[in-house]
């Protein structure tokens, strides 16, 4: 794959980058948005193809990005198509951190060193060649304000964004309320990144483990009384990486089973 142009994982990295404060903005989700963009940059390579709501592999060459050739290796593994929301769902520990020292190491944002409280170490990116994320924020502006259909990688970056929850960050205040719903119309131009985005929105809302919960054996005696319905699942708490959802509700005796999808990182 060429680096004349950013990848759809940086250009998002890139968007969430606060230039004053060198801080991701909605960092728990951005971390599901990577994830997801990774699909949608191996889409637009041919490497692979939507299948329903399941990813399926029909080109598995190497790309020549490391970090977009991991992720291609593991869904071949898989050998089946893999639903989008147990990919996205799945643990990605330090995937945010590998775009940030892959920037820096392209000299677009560079390392500041900090302790918390005075005690606990910290590291804040700064960008350094801000031209690129004002290209970046231009294209986007550009399909907002003109309403004339992006090409496929703006509008699923539009369809990440909007999925991790960039707009109020892009788009602050009451001023930037109609900016941020034509954000969000954008998702229906790319079916890729609407599949994706809507994946990421998915997982955030808890619906990979409601769907895990429903697929699982009641433990126990092994039936479900009748005219019982099973409990909810809870809406997926994400912190600095995704998690796995279920808890144990032990006063009704009913376990939730944890998503543990078959990919991961």
């Amino acid at each position: 794959m060429g680096r004349s142009r950013r990848t759809i994982p940086e250009e998002l990295l890139l968007l969430a980058l606060d230039p004053a404060t060198g801080t991701t903005a909605q960092p728990q989700s951005l971390d599901l948005g990577l994830a997801g963009a990774q699909l949608v940059e191996l889409a637009l390579a041919g490497r692979i193809a939507p299948d329903g709501d399941r990813i399926a592999v029909v080109l598995p060459r190497p790309t020549g990005d490391p970090t977009l050739d991991s992720a291609l290796e593991l869904l071949r593994r898989r050998g089946s198509p893999v639903r989008a929301v147990h990919w996205i769902g799945g643990p990605r520990l330090g995937l945010r951190q590998t775009y940030l020292s892959h920037l820096e190491r392209c000299g677009m944002v560079h390392a500041v060193e900090n302790q918390m409280c005075g005690v606990l170490p910290t590291t804040r990116y700064q960008a350094t060649d801000t031209a690129v994320s004002r290209q970046i924020r231009a294209r986007l502006d550009t399909a907002i304000r003109t309403g004339t259909p992006p090409d496929a990688r703006t509008a699923a970056l539009a369809a990440l964004a909007h999925a991790v929850g960039l707009g109020k960050h892009l788009y602050p205040g009451n001023e930037g309320r109609s900016s941020r719903s034509r954000l969000r119309d954008l998702i229906r131009h790319d079916p890729m990144g609407g599949l994706v985005a809507h994946a990421v929105m998915d997982v955030q809302n808890g619906v990979a483990g409601q769907a895990a919960a429903a697929r699982r054996p009641q433990q126990g005696n092994g039936t479900r009384k009748a005219g019982r319905a099973p409990a909810p699942a809870p809406a997926m708490a994400v912190v600095g990486q995704p998690q796995s959802i279920g808890d144990q509700s032990r006063r009704r005796g009913v376990t939730r089973a944890a998503v543990r999808p078959s990919l991961s990182h």
